[in-house]
């Protein structure tokens, strides 16, 4: 939100939670969840063993893919049950989908403003996580309850001290590292045996510096990039205050957009001011890329910066966020600082 004094957004922090917090899940997106009930069962076992909330499920959350499909009404109406909701005190996405643009005519941003809790998601919850953050409340992006925290044989360290750090802990400054180990390996979450056996994880990587050498700061933005392009030109997109002066973290979904795309829509970010106003860009590991796709990106990437004129802009990729496992919970809202020289980067939550 934009202060009157100031054009630097300023965002509303929902309270942390703590043991015996009441988390809602929310079908924000598909139902598929009725289809695999033990994997839903196991995310609210562990949110409970790691973490002590209580995972509730909204009103509509369980009623299956047809009936949500059907009624994007009754998904918002989760929504605003939860932030109204007294003795509810944040709320989970259960898995993600490809239609939540189809909430905004239902969501009310005076309720996510009058109530601040935190929500937690990523993938398609990008639509809700950015009225969220349009309407001045931080929002995290970051596993899904039938996601990492649902995790095979147990959540992932890393995953369980991304969400600490983001929404339990006392706020203080942290620095993001890359994963020790990830992997794209995915079991049948209808299999309940194979639930209980861990998956098998590559060794970390790292991190991409693609360019820029001196350090920079902006208030978290972004999501799901083709998330972000469905609700471009919608009412639900941020103004172009909101993006300016941001550090934008994008990151591609299972459906393995070519680098291209991934370059035109970078190109639209650019046509629209967006890119000339950014403090930095965080791009997530991108899912299944060989590694010749990985390096095409990297230099479509390049290249839309340097025809936008940032060829100084602070880029670092192959971070563990979105459809990676395991994946962080990063504060949208949140100060962010990329130091390429030191090779870190700070949040404050």
């Amino acid at each position: 939100m934009l202060t009157p004094e100031s054009s630097v957004p300023v965002f509303v922090r929902p309270p942390r939670l703590e043991r015996g917090s009441r988390v809602a899940a929310l079908s924000l997106s598909s139902g598929f969840v009725t289809e695999v009930m033990n994997r839903y069962r196991a995310g609210v076992r562990q949110v409970a063993q790691e973490f002590g909330w209580e995972v509730v499920a909204a009103p509509n959350a369980l009623r299956g893919p047809a009936f949500l499909a059907a009624h994007p009404q009754a998904r918002a109406d989760d929504l605003h049950w939860a932030l109204e909701s007294p003795d509810i005190h944040g709320m989970v996405s259960v898995i993600g989908g490809d239609d939540s643009v189809r909430l905004l005519p239902f969501l009310d941003p005076a309720l996510i403003r009058a109530h601040p809790k935190a929500l937690l998601g990523f993938s398609d919850t990008t639509v809700t996580l950015t009225q969220f953050v349009r309407a001045g409340v931080m929002a995290y992006h970051g596993p899904a309850l039938l996601t990492d925290l649902a995790e095979n044989g147990g959540m992932h360290p890393y995953v369980v001290q991304g969400v600490r750090r983001a929404l339990i802990d006392p706020p203080a400054p942290f620095d993001l590292a890359p994963a020790p180990g990830w992997t794209q390996v995915s079991p049948d979450w209808a299999d309940e045996a194979a639930q209980e056996l861990p998956r098998t994880f590559d060794a970390g990587d790292g991190w991409a510096w693609l360019q820029g050498d001196r350090p920079a700061q902006g208030h978290l933005l972004g999501g799901c990039i083709e998330v972000l392009d469905m609700l471009n030109g919608t009412p639900g997109w941020p103004a172009p205050a909101l993006w300016r002066g941001a550090v934008l973290a994008l990151e591609t979904s299972e459906d393995v957009p070519p680098p291209r795309q991934v370059g035109y829509w970078l190109r639209n970010l650019a046509a629209q001011g967006i890119l000339g106003g950014l403090a930095g860009l965080l791009l997530a590991r991108p899912r299944r890329y060989t590694p010749e796709m990985v390096e095409e990106l990297y230099r479509w990437v390049r290249r839309v910066l340097a025809e936008a004129g940032r060829p100084e802009l602070p880029v670092v990729a192959n971070v563990d966020f979105g459809h990676t496992s395991p994946q962080l919970t990063l504060p949208l809202g949140a100060q962010v600082r990329l130091d390429p020289p030191a090779g870190r980067v700070t949040v404050w939550p």
